[in-house]
């Protein structure tokens, strides 16, 4: 074929909607499950946490979300969707030149959340907490953050309100991203290597674990500490496994949909990396209601490191959602709060649980799962790469190497099925990663069972 001939093939087929068509409201998958996620529990007496309960953590109206299993739809506000206007509605993209290389029938659909300067998903639920933040009056928000785009997205967002931000970022990733560091720094935020000294709870954690490289669990104890400790000029916010967070993040799963369902096309398979939930649970959110109402079928498949295998390899019961158990215990499939994974380059896939709502639906057979070693991650990364044009954050990486799975498999049975995934964000601070992938340096760690 001509060169010319060969890039008319490979030209990316991008679907724009128009700001106009983007979602108003966010969408509740929980007001559709038959199964309820069962209550957070206060950890000293066991009785699920109420809105009193919640207050001295959290800001009132995302505690109203995270307790409100009814409501379907909730108005997003108009301040929020003029910030979204910034940056939304993202591109879904048919992957044709991966199609072509992989020489697969399957059709192969990506949602492309590394469209803005935090590189990833997690813009859409900071704006949100730190709107409700700045409207309850507060000074400023703490959170944790692993590979560093939860607390990239949060400073942004506080910056453009005018709030104080204070991030816990996991020890390991904060020596393993500078870069991303140093972005947070730049829109004012505070960045503290977790476990720090800086806390009790993370004098303890040193305490116990000396030289220990940090978990997420480890890093939201010493935020969660820090903010009910500020005289209630602080609340604490948080990236993933909350129910408001997978609120916020449906706007990725509505914003797909409502792009397919414009050339009429309904995906077979829709596949998303898993560390907490709130890409996995933003972007089948209204896939997964059309499933649970009884309007389609759709296959839904959780891709989690092999390192951190919360869902493949856990327990589905209460556990604390911090290692250092301040915080509420929650019913999810977890590897136990005092898991620390190893030192993996998916930082934002590196906690112990995962979200309720997620946990739920699979262990009500609504949902699978599968676990993958970071080598063959980092291979399914550089092809993505080197055909479509996108550097790929290794979180991301996870669904990627997942779609090839199943594409494969269709060039195998000859199925045109069509493949969904989420591209939750940009790789551009994660060259350390590479480099080590690319040099042999990269190991694949995958803990025994005693471990566990």
């Amino acid at each position: 074929l001509s060169i010319r001939r060969q890039r008319q093939m490979c030209i990316r087929d991008r679907i724009y909607l128009n700001e106009d068509e983007m979602p108003r409201t966010w969408y509740n998958v929980r007001a559709d499950m038959k199964v309820k996620p069962a209550p957070l529990l206060n950890p000293a007496t066991g009785a699920p946490m109420a809105f009193d309960d919640l207050r001295p953590v959290f800001c009132d109206e995302l505690i109203r979300q995270e307790l409100d299993n009814d409501d379907r739809e909730i108005p997003i506000p108009d301040e929020i969707r003029d910030f979204y206007k910034m940056y939304r509605p993202s591109p879904l993209v048919r992957a044709y030149c991966l199609e072509k290389q992989l020489q697969t029938p399957a059709k192969i659909y990506y949602k492309f959340e590394g469209n803005n300067t935090s590189g990833s998903h997690k813009l859409n639920s900071a704006i949100a907490q730190a709107y409700y933040a700045k409207q309850q009056g507060l000074r400023g928000v703490t959170t944790e953050t692993g590979a560093g785009q939860w607390g990239t997205a949060l400073s942004m967002a506080c910056a453009y309100l005018g709030l104080d931000c204070k991030v816990y970022m996991v020890k390991c990733s904060y020596e393993q991203k500078p870069f991303r560091r140093e972005v947070m720094r730049t829109y004012g935020a505070s960045v503290t290597p977790s476990p720090s000294d800086t806390t009790e709870v993370g004098k303890k954690i040193l305490a116990e674990n000396p030289g220990t490289t940090g978990s997420l669990g480890c890093a939201i104890s010493e935020a969660v500490e820090a903010a009910v400790t500020s005289g209630g000029r602080y609340r604490y916010v948080l990236g993933s496994v909350l129910a408001q967070v997978l609120l916020h993040q449906s706007v990725i799963g509505l914003e797909a949909k409502a792009a397919l369902d414009k050339y009429g096309v309904k995906p077979d398979i829709v596949i998303g990396c898993a560390g907490g939930g709130s890409n996995l649970g933003g972007l089948i959110a209204p896939f997964m209601g059309e499933k649970l109402r009884g309007e389609a079928d759709y296959r839904f498949i959780a891709v989690e490191p092999a390192s951190c295998p919360s869902l493949t390899r856990g327990v589905f019961a209460y556990d604390f959602c911090d290692t250092g158990k301040i915080c509420p215990m929650a019913k999810m499939y977890t590897l136990g709060s005092g898991f620390i994974p190893a030192p993996n380059h998916a930082g934002g896939l590196r906690y112990h649980g995962m979200s309720s709502i997620l946990s739920q639906l699979y262990h009500d057979g609504l949902m699978e799962a599968v676990s993958v070693e970071q080598t063959a991650v980092f291979r399914a990364a550089e092809e993505f790469a080197r055909v479509e044009g996108i550097l790929p954050a290794p979180e991301s990486s996870h669904a990627i190497k997942a779609a090839i799975d199943e594409a494969v498999r269709c060039r195998e049975t000859g199925e045109q099925k069509t493949i969904l995934f989420g591209l939750t964000g940009t790789g551009y601070f994660d060259m350390v990663a590479y480099e080590k992938f690319h040099d042999g340096k990269m190991s694949d760690y995958i803990p025994t069972d005693e471990a566990l």
